[in-house]
Protein backbone atom coordinates (compact mmCIF):
# COMPACT_ATOMS: atom_id res chain seq x y z
CA UNK A 1 0.00 0.00 0.00
CA UNK A 2 1.27 3.57 -0.56
CA UNK A 3 2.68 5.11 2.31
CA UNK A 4 0.74 8.49 1.88
CA UNK A 5 -2.51 5.84 2.54
CA UNK A 6 -1.55 5.75 6.12
CA UNK A 7 -1.14 7.63 9.08
CA UNK A 8 -0.24 11.13 9.56
CA UNK A 9 2.55 12.84 8.40
CA UNK A 10 5.44 13.43 11.30
CA UNK A 11 4.42 16.87 11.86
CA UNK A 12 0.70 15.88 12.61
CA UNK A 13 2.08 12.83 14.76
CA UNK A 14 1.69 13.54 18.85
CA UNK A 15 5.45 13.67 20.23
CA UNK A 16 6.44 10.96 22.89
CA UNK A 17 5.10 11.61 26.14
CA UNK A 18 2.37 14.34 25.16
CA UNK A 19 -0.49 13.23 27.30
CA UNK A 20 -4.53 13.30 25.88
CA UNK A 21 -5.53 16.04 28.22
CA UNK A 22 -2.45 18.73 26.91
CA UNK A 23 -3.11 17.42 23.23
CA UNK A 24 -6.65 18.21 24.23
CA UNK A 25 -6.03 21.42 25.87
CA UNK A 26 -3.87 22.49 22.67
CA UNK A 27 -7.35 21.58 20.71
CA UNK A 28 -9.07 23.85 22.83
CA UNK A 29 -6.57 27.01 22.67
CA UNK A 30 -6.29 26.36 18.76
CA UNK A 31 -10.15 26.38 18.23
CA UNK A 32 -10.72 29.44 20.24
CA UNK A 33 -8.08 31.37 17.85
CA UNK A 34 -9.90 30.05 15.01
CA UNK A 35 -13.13 31.80 16.93
CA UNK A 36 -11.11 34.69 16.70
CA UNK A 37 -10.49 34.77 13.33
CA UNK A 38 -13.50 34.41 12.54
CA UNK A 39 -14.60 37.70 14.99
CA UNK A 40 -11.51 39.30 12.98
CA UNK A 41 -13.60 38.64 9.74
CA UNK A 42 -16.27 40.22 10.97
CA UNK A 43 -14.43 43.32 12.35
CA UNK A 44 -13.49 43.75 8.73
CA UNK A 45 -16.84 43.24 7.27
CA UNK A 46 -17.77 45.54 9.81
CA UNK A 47 -14.67 48.36 8.54
CA UNK A 48 -15.78 47.60 4.55
CA UNK A 49 -19.22 47.92 4.98
CA UNK A 50 -19.49 50.97 6.90
CA UNK A 51 -16.99 52.27 4.44
CA UNK A 52 -19.30 51.64 1.69
CA UNK A 53 -22.26 52.84 3.50
CA UNK A 54 -20.17 56.31 3.86
CA UNK A 55 -19.79 56.84 0.12
CA UNK A 56 -23.09 55.95 -0.22
CA UNK A 57 -24.22 59.01 1.31
CA UNK A 58 -22.52 60.87 -0.97
CA UNK A 59 -25.36 59.92 -3.48
CA UNK A 60 -28.07 60.36 -1.38
CA UNK A 61 -26.29 63.57 -0.42
CA UNK A 62 -26.29 64.37 -4.30
CA UNK A 63 -29.69 63.22 -5.09
CA UNK A 64 -31.20 65.32 -1.91
CA UNK A 65 -29.77 68.41 -3.70
CA UNK A 66 -31.16 67.41 -6.98
CA UNK A 67 -34.51 66.89 -5.64
CA UNK A 68 -34.44 70.43 -4.36
CA UNK A 69 -33.69 69.70 -1.02
CA UNK A 70 -30.33 71.42 -0.67
CA UNK A 71 -30.65 72.11 3.09
CA UNK A 72 -31.36 68.36 3.74
CA UNK A 73 -28.13 67.43 1.48
CA UNK A 74 -26.10 69.52 3.59
CA UNK A 75 -27.36 68.29 6.85
CA UNK A 76 -26.48 64.90 5.79
CA UNK A 77 -23.36 65.70 4.47
CA UNK A 78 -22.48 67.42 7.49
CA UNK A 79 -23.43 64.83 9.99
CA UNK A 80 -22.45 61.47 8.52
CA UNK A 81 -20.31 61.95 5.69
CA UNK A 82 -16.65 61.20 7.45
CA UNK A 83 -18.08 60.77 10.63
CA UNK A 84 -16.56 58.51 13.61
CA UNK A 85 -18.04 55.47 13.85
CA UNK A 86 -16.95 55.90 17.55
CA UNK A 87 -15.85 58.57 19.42
CA UNK A 88 -12.38 59.53 17.69
CA UNK A 89 -12.36 56.26 15.97
CA UNK A 90 -13.16 55.21 11.71
CA UNK A 91 -13.60 51.62 11.63
CA UNK A 92 -10.15 51.38 9.94
CA UNK A 93 -8.89 52.69 13.55
CA UNK A 94 -11.02 49.64 15.63
CA UNK A 95 -9.05 46.89 13.39
CA UNK A 96 -5.67 48.42 14.64
CA UNK A 97 -6.58 48.13 17.84
CA UNK A 98 -7.83 44.84 17.87
CA UNK A 99 -5.06 43.17 15.70
CA UNK A 100 -2.53 44.82 18.29
CA UNK A 101 -4.56 44.47 21.46
CA UNK A 102 -5.68 41.32 21.34
CA UNK A 103 -5.72 39.18 17.77
CA UNK A 104 -1.73 39.25 17.73
CA UNK A 105 -1.42 38.98 20.99
CA UNK A 106 -3.91 35.74 20.87
CA UNK A 107 -1.97 34.44 17.55
CA UNK A 108 1.66 34.75 19.28
CA UNK A 109 0.72 32.83 22.92
CA UNK A 110 -1.00 30.13 20.96
CA UNK A 111 1.83 29.54 18.38
CA UNK A 112 4.23 29.86 21.72
CA UNK A 113 2.03 27.28 23.83
CA UNK A 114 2.37 24.89 20.69
CA UNK A 115 6.05 25.15 20.18
CA UNK A 116 6.58 24.43 24.19
CA UNK A 117 4.28 21.92 24.55
CA UNK A 118 3.84 19.87 21.52
CA UNK A 119 7.25 20.82 19.31
CA UNK A 120 5.67 23.10 17.18
CA UNK A 121 3.38 20.43 16.19
CA UNK A 122 -0.05 22.09 15.43
CA UNK A 123 -3.56 20.48 14.76
CA UNK A 124 -2.82 17.54 16.83
CA UNK A 125 -6.37 16.84 17.84
CA UNK A 126 -7.65 17.44 14.33
CA UNK A 127 -5.28 14.68 12.93
CA UNK A 128 -6.11 12.07 15.56
CA UNK A 129 -9.70 13.06 15.08
CA UNK A 130 -9.11 12.18 11.01
CA UNK A 131 -7.48 8.80 11.86
CA UNK A 132 -10.48 7.82 13.97
CA UNK A 133 -12.91 8.84 11.57
CA UNK A 134 -11.63 7.67 8.31
CA UNK A 135 -11.93 3.89 6.65
CA UNK A 136 -8.91 3.10 5.92
CA UNK A 137 -7.48 1.78 2.73
CA UNK A 138 -10.37 3.66 1.10
CA UNK A 139 -9.11 6.28 -1.94
CA UNK A 140 -10.68 9.29 -0.61
CA UNK A 141 -9.99 8.67 3.11
CA UNK A 142 -6.00 8.58 2.77
CA UNK A 143 -3.88 9.90 5.74
CA UNK A 144 -2.45 12.54 4.24
CA UNK A 145 -1.74 14.62 1.00
CA UNK A 146 -1.21 12.74 -2.36
CA UNK A 147 1.86 14.15 -4.01
CA UNK A 148 1.29 15.32 -7.38
CA UNK A 149 2.76 12.45 -9.30
CA UNK A 150 0.89 10.19 -7.32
Amino acid sequence: MNEHLEGPDGHHRRPDGLSDKTVEALGALSKALETTERARGRLYDFHQLTGTADFQVDRAVELLRDAGHPEWAEKVRAEIVGRNVIPGHWTFQIVEAYNATYYRPFQRLEASAVQELAQGRDHLLEAELKEQRRTSGHPHHTARPCKPEE
